[in-house]
């Protein structure tokens, strides 16, 4: 171990549409919205994570907030940088230090990313001092956070609902034999209960009220056995210009998700249908994993399990699934190396 190796950190990093994720010394360290506020005038950032999170939908013409990734790939190339420096340099054992130190750094991906996109994440990690950057796809990095032996001769299928994508894979032997990406996650539930609202309800809400309904009392199927209470909401009325409060109820957003969730099942069941024989037959024993803050959805796991008449596992912290499984690849780099983009 040469003196390199003293002044490098390591770090792992779920740099998600809606969420960024940070793992120092086996430690979630940061755990903040993937959001930045910046000053139109100055060009400055003046905000990042939870700061700016809290900004949305509040800005006056000065102030404009900026989420850097758009469906798990970074659309503002400035601004994902910024964040993610920002991040690191706010990571508590690093604060310490005098100056930042060279970075090893494991960071994950959506599967059905481009070259180019690719590269964008890698220059992005590179310009705040990563000396060695890796990159490993999300399905992967969720399915090691979840527990499974990937490196084993048996079929895993994985669906890991973001805030951007869905990400859909069957794996075997360290490597994805089939997969499915597809655009309709979080991000999407989200807009759907914003038209919900605004055409059931008249009633316009804004990101931040129809996030917080998903969570709230957000479903899947339209009869739980423990069903969330009704919930207030307000907003303006798109009739009268006043601000307005109206009751929904939980079956309401299920109606309001249900097409969005047809479209995750379909993906699933499109994925199954390309599934070798072989593997066919281990799913049918293992079952399907879910991963990521959407798989918190109310009843999802059992619509799931009823489409596909398979049993289906939600991970214990999903939220925390892909980022956990992407620091245990950059504890093991050397078990890991195989399934590594580098």
């Amino acid at each position: 171990m040469g003196f390199f190796d003293f002044m490098t950190e390591d770090i792992a990093i779920d740099l998600g549409t809606a969420n960024t994720l940070i793992i120092h010394n086996d430690k979630v360290v940061i755990d903040s919205p993937s959001i930045v506020a910046r000053d139109r005038v100055s060009g400055k950032i003046i905000a990042v994570g939870k700061e700016a999170n809290m900004m949305q939908g509040k800005t006056h013409e000065n102030i404009k907030t900026i989420r850097p990734l758009k469906d798990g790939v970074i659309a503002d190339f400035d601004a994902s940088e910024k964040m993610i420096s920002m991040f690191i340099k706010s990571i508590p054992a690093l604060k310490k230090r005098m100056f930042t130190p060279a970075l090893r750094m494991v960071v994950c991906i959506p599967s059905g990313i481009t070259e180019v996109e690719m590269r964008a994440v890698k220059e992005s990690c590179e310009r705040v001092n990563g000396k060695e950057v890796y990159l490993i796809h999300e399905p992967m990095a969720a399915a090691i956070g979840i527990g499974i032996d990937i490196m084993q001769p048996k079929g895993n299928m994985i669906v890991d609902i973001g805030g951007g994508t869905t990400e859909i894979a069957v794996i075997a032997l360290g490597g994805i034999v089939c997969d499915k990406s597809v655009k309709i996650a979080g991000d999407v539930f989200t807009n759907d209960i914003v038209y919900y609202m605004r055409t059931q309800h008249n009633l316009f809400v804004g990101e931040s009220t129809a996030e917080k309904i998903k969570i709230q009392i957000g479903a899947a199927i339209e009869d739980l056995e423990t069903p969330p209470e009704d919930m207030s909401v307000q907003g303006r009325d798109l009739l009268t210009g006043k601000p307005k409060q109206v009751e929904v109820s939980y079956r309401e957003i299920a109606k309001a998700l249900d097409k969005s969730i047809q479209r995750i099942e379909d993906a699933v069941m499109e994925t199954l249908s390309q599934t070798p024989p072989e593997l066919a037959a281990d799913i049918y024993n293992t079952g399907i994993y879910l991963a990521g803050g959407g798989s918190m959805l109310r009843g999802l796991d059992k619509r799931i399990s009823q489409k596909t008449d398979l049993p289906v596992y939600i991970a214990e912290d999903p939220l925390r699934a892909v980022v956990r499984g992407t620091g245990m690849a950059l504890k093991n780099l050397a078990k890991f190396k195989s399934i590594l983009i580098k």
